[in-house]
Order: structure tokens, then C-alpha cells, then sequence
């Protein structure tokens, strides 16, 4: 058990970086590690790709939230780009939480997979995620992209407990934003997507495992040691943000996609 803690406490680090640098709110570091330890444990093994999304939602309501206020001071939570985007993800956020937990364990497990793929391959492919035109001004969001496209990002996250960033910030990334006001903004566009996301996994009965460690499908002891370990870094990297090179920042996001997809495909 302390080992395990030990190691959570080491990815709960991880993810306050990854939440401040590139608005994951941890997901993307949370479900992998989540799921190897939920395998390891032969009550919650059937369970364990449900387990780890849960858990992820959970410590993305802390992390997401602040991290908005620690960005909030900067000026690059733009609210044209906000509202009612985020009205449109909670919505969609409430019809794939519930979705997820009826969902089969592998099929979760390998949309998951196929998600993290598609988005690195496309933010690879399309221009202007990797290199934007400096010159050029931010684009507004359409009125369909608004909508629908809010309801398809809230659902897919949701569904797969990865708070939204890793379709927020390409989005905004084709709006011609920096990396580091696109980031910002994944931040508060995740928290809709969390907090409906973890009261639907911490309400569910069917299939849930039992005792005092969990609320739900959420693992309590493992979300409570990622959260030690991750509020300390958000504070300290939010100083750091606006200093990285675009062109680097964006290739440090592909690439830490990469890595969560090699990941969990091998595990």
C-alpha cells in the first residue's frame, strides 16, 4: 500500500504540470496509472477501466478548478471563447457520463485508445496545431461549433473521463490561439465535464465496487494521494506558463498524448 501511494503521490506530480501546462486536468495521467492499479486487485480487475475513468473525473474537478483560478489572473481565459461553449459540454457531459457506466469494459477501454490515436493524428496532419501564423488574428467559434460540437466534446470526455482538453485545445489551436491561451482555456472547459461526470460515477450501484475506499466507481484512497501530489504543482508551474516556445508547447502536448497511448495499449 505505501509503495502504491507512493507511486500515485509521483503521477499525482505529474498531472498538476500537465494540467497547468497543457489543461488535462490530469486525465491522461490519471485513467493509465488508475488502471494498472485496479487490475492488480482481483475484487475490482472486471471493473477496472470504469474505476480509473471515475477516479480521473474526481481529481479533475479539484485539478481543472484550480488551475482556472490560478489562470484566471493572467488575462487568457478569453470569454468569447467560454460562453456558452461550456453550457453546450455540460450537456453533452451529462448523456456520456451515463453512457460510460453501461458501457462494456473493453469497449470503454478501446475507444479510449482509438481517441487518444485519431486526435494525435489529426493535430499531426491538419495545419496550424503544431505552427500557427502569428500574424493572423483568433477566429471566433461558429454557432454549430458552438452547439453541437460543445455536446460532442462533453460526451466524449465525459464517456471516456479525460476532462475534454485533448479536443478543446486543437479546436482552439484551428481558432489561430496560442498554446498557452488554448491550454488555459481547456482548464475551465473540463470543469462541466468533471463535476457531472464524477456525482453520475459516484451516484452508480450496478457494478460499482464495495467498501469504505470507494464512493461509487471512485477510488477515494487514489484519488485523495493524486490530489496530494498534484496541488503543490499546479501552484508551482502556473508560474512557468506564457514562457515556452509555441512551436515547442505545442509538440510537448502531441507528445505527452503519445505517451498516455502507449500506455495503456501496453498495459
Amino acid at each position: 500500500m505505501l509503495i502504491e501511494i507512493a507511486v500515485l503521490l509521483g503521477f499525482g506530480c505529474l498531472s498538476g504540470v500537465t494540467t497547468v501546462l497543457f489543461g488535462f486536468g490530469g486525465g491522461f495521467i490519471t485513467v493509465p496509472v488508475v488502471y494498472a492499479f485496479a487490475l492488480a486487485e482481483p475484487e475490482h480487475a472486471l471493473g477496472a477501466m470504469h474505476v480509473a475513468v471515475a477516479t480521473s473525473t474526481a481529481v479533475m474537478v479539484v485539478n481543472a478548478g484550480s488551475a482556472t483560478l490560478a489562470q484566471s489572473r493572467t488575462g487568457r481565459l478569453r470569454r468569447e471563447y467560454l460562453w456558452p461553449l461550456i453550457a453546450f459540454i455540460g450537456l453533452g457531459a451529462l448523456l456520456g457520463s451515463f453512457a460510460a457506466t453501461a458501457a462494456d469494459e473493453s469497449v470503454l477501454r478501446w475507444l479510449f485508445v482509438a481517441y487518444l490515436a485519431l486526435t494525435i493524428a489529426d493535430s499531426v496532419v491538419r495545419k496550424g496545431f503544431v505552427s500557427r501564423r502569428e500574424d493572423a488574428p483568433p477566429r471566433a467559434l461558429g454557432g454549430f461549433t458552438t452547439t453541437a460540437g460543445g455536446t460532442g466534446i462533453g460526451a466524449v470526455a465525459s464517456f471516456l473521463g479525460v476532462g475534454g482538453s485533448v479536443l478543446t485545445v486543437p479546436l482552439m489551436r484551428r481558432k489561430g490561439l496560442p498554446m498557452a491561451d488554448a491550454t488555459a482555456l481547456a482548464n475551465p472547459l473540463s470543469l462541466p465535464v468533471a463535476v457531472i461526470g464524477t456525482v453520475v460515477y459516484a451516484l452508480a450501484a450496478t457494478g460499482a465496487p464495495s467498501g469504505a475506499a470507494h464512493l461509487g466507481y471512485i477510488d477515494l484512497v487514489a484519488a485523495g494521494a493524486l490530489l496530494c501530489g498534484s496541488l503543490p504543482t499546479i501552484a508551482v508551474t502556473r508560474r512557468v506558463v506564457g514562457r515556452i516556445p509555441d512551436r515547442a508547447h505545442a509538440i510537448a502536448y502531441l507528445a505527452l498524448l503519445a505517451a498516455a497511448l502507449i500506455a495503456i495499449v501496453v498495459r
